[in-house]
């Protein structure tokens, strides 16, 4: 029997069918009963964020080269990017490919860069989508967006999973506006996982940035406030897990991408954002792991 909480629990999962294990740390299939809960908690989402007219976007879980270049993702994050690669040889290297396929070594020391990379944010394709449609107008924007998104960080843990999904709504307009939105979604947020059932912290936070320079980064963002999550104990109660953000990037993006407001300042931009597997998981921890037995209280919430 296995000891480690962390193992122990992705395979109570495993086992009960509800994660499909693939073979490589943090990548899993999910049974239905699994996806029913998700679509459960996103249709919770929308109830609470679905009048606030916010425009919908929808992204496959892929950006471009230059998108992604342009986000200076790399510059902070790059031991969690992924690329897409592809064989773009000719008939000579596809006969090395096979050879190295029979010989059991490394084939794809072949592949090359695509022009696509896999979404690290779901956010990163609305800003330049909303910047080419020229300065905001004085009521700011509000979109709703969904994406699988990767992080190339593998674990045993199964609240770390490599490809997971993120639901967000993301506010872009003048210092005010994006503040204002994320206390209110603070306070959101809060409200819908306490109805969850669930036990929960606020806390400020950083993100997890690369190298020396990431530490003066990760030190200026706490100091800023910038970052809030709220945590909640699924595995180890010593070490709960972010399953919200609320952020505040105050103008980086919107000089990423040229997103001016009317006034010709740059915009401001924040989001929240929802963690939709690691919000299932605390419930299949905390409540179960079958959802028909959970408090009625908790189900009347997700199916209403």
């Amino acid at each position: 029997m296995n000891n480690d909480p962390q193992t122990a629990f992705r395979d109570e999962l495993v086992r009960s069918g509800l994660l499909i294990s693939m073979g490589v740390d943090g990548l899993f299939g999910r049974s239905g009963v699994f996806e029913s809960i998700v679509e459960a908690v996103d249709h919770y989402i929308t109830g609470i964020g679905g009048g606030d007219g916010a425009e919908v976007m929808r992204f496959p879980p892929a950006i471009s080269k230059q998108v992604f270049e342009e986000s200076e993702y790399l510059k902070s994050f790059p031991q969690l990017a992924g690329t897409v690669h592809s064989f773009m040889g000719n008939d000579r290297d596809h006969q090395a490919l096979l050879s190295a396929l029979d010989r059991k070594e490394d084939w794809t020391t072949g592949q090359k860069a695509t022009q696509i990379v896999l979404t690290p944010a779901a956010c990163y394709p609305v800003y330049p989508t909303v910047a080419k449609r020229g300065p905001l107008p004085a009521k700011g924007a509000l979109v709703d967006v969904l994406s699988y998104c990767f992080r190339h960080e593998p674990s045993l843990e199964p609240t770390r999973m490599q490809l997971f999904r993120m639901r967000e709504y993301i506010r872009l307009g003048s210092p005010e506006q994006v503040q204002e939105f994320r206390e209110l979604w603070i306070q959101r947020g809060q409200t819908m996982i306490k109805e969850f059932g669930l036990p929960a912290a606020i806390d400020v936070a950083n993100d997890p940035f690369f190298g020396r320079p990431g530490k003066m980064l990760a030190v200026n963002q706490r100091d800023q406030a910038l970052k809030f999550e709220l945590l909640i104990p699924v595995v180890n109660p010593e070490q709960p897990v972010a399953c919200l953000s609320f952020n505040y990037h105050k103008d980086k993006f919107a000089q990423n991408w040229q997103l001016k407001q009317e006034s010709d300042e740059f915009a401001h931009t924040g989001c929240v954002g929802f963690g939709l597997e690691r919000i299932t998981l605390s419930l299949l921890k905390h409540h179960g792991l079958n959802p028909a037995e959970w408090p009625s209280d908790v189900r009347a919430k997700l199916w209403p």
